[in-house]
């Protein structure tokens, strides 16, 4: 029994730091730009497919590929403002609609690139760590170091930074940030394109573990959307708070019971905090 619960945490916290970077992503989009990002989930599957493309297309090393996904989801981020979201800027509901379209535009694209088919991910690492009768893949272990240190760097620059404060000013009130300087023409492409770069540098984490097709990106952002529900939408404390729980819960309930309670727990955890809490945990009243 106790080492189904260790192995139960090792993959809670593995699921909820996907989750974590996934919603901080999602939720630093909406806080910033004040749009509903439906596009999310194929931004995660575009990272999925570089990941794939720099380590079996172009051999080259899986670091330096997430690196590369990085940089190119930031531009790709960065255009997406440009050409998608800026003409829609002052109207959230079009905006959301054109975020939708974006979405059926990236899958359908990857359909007819890629084909429908799931494909492999080579795996970067093999064996397992063993801690007594506490069994962990290598490979997951990689993901979840990975992610961990993604995340304290993104924490490092919302925090320390001057880029970080602007980000964090408009987040909390876009016409007193404006005031005190924050240009909205430089922030927008570069917050939507942060947002960008984690989700997809989630989708290049998880492809060695899952595989790669144009449809990866749907239970992510889902599970995206419950993040922030949870947690509060615009609060990046409350989807970390609520990224981690969501994680646990799905490990823990999936481990003792199964896959299909856990989404009924999860459901029923949703609908209990919203009508505790509307805004939800963290999430402020006009949320």
């Amino acid at each position: 029994m106790s080492f189904l619960i260790a192995q139960s945490l090792i993959n809670g916290i593995i699921l909820g730091t996907l989750y974590l970077m996934m919603a901080i992503g999602f939720t630093l989009v909406f806080g910033v730009m004040r749009v509903v990002n439906f596009a999310h989930g194929e931004f995660y599957m575009i990272g999925a497919f570089m990941a794939l493309i720099g380590v079996t297309w172009l051999g080259l090393p899986y670091a330096v590929t997430l690196a590369l996904t990085v940089g190119l989801a930031v531009l790709l981020g960065a255009l997406t403002e440009r050409l998608v979201f800026r003409p829609f800027r002052s109207d959230e509901l079009s905006g959301m609609i054109a975020s939708l379209g974006l979405a059926m535009i990236l899958q359908n694209g990857a359909l007819l690139f890629f084909g429908p088919d799931p494909q492999a991910f080579p795996s970067m690492v093999s064996g397992v760590f063993r801690w007594g009768a506490l069994i962990v893949p290598k490979s997951r272990a990689l993901t979840l170091g990975v992610g961990v240190v993604i995340l304290i760097g993104f924490y490092f620059l919302l925090m320390h930074t001057r880029f970080g404060r602007g980000l964090r000013a408009l987040v909390q009130d876009q016409q007193v940030a404006t005031l005190y300087g924050v240009r909205l023409e430089l922030m927008y492409p570069l917050g939507l394109g942060l947002g960008v770069a984690l989700a997809a540098v989630a989708g290049g984490l998880m492809a060695p573990l899952f595989g790669v097709s144009p449809f990866i990106g749907a239970t992510p952002l889902l599970k995206a959307f419950i993040v922030v529900i949870l947690g509060g939408l615009g609060s990046i404390p409350g989807a970390a708070l609520a990224a981690i729980l969501l994680g646990l819960i799905e490990s823990f309930v999936s481990s003792f019971i199964s896959a299909s309670a856990a989404d009924i727990v999860t459901f029923a955890l949703v609908v209990g905090v919203l009508l505790l809490r509307p805004s939800g945990i963290l999430g402020r009243g006009e949320a």
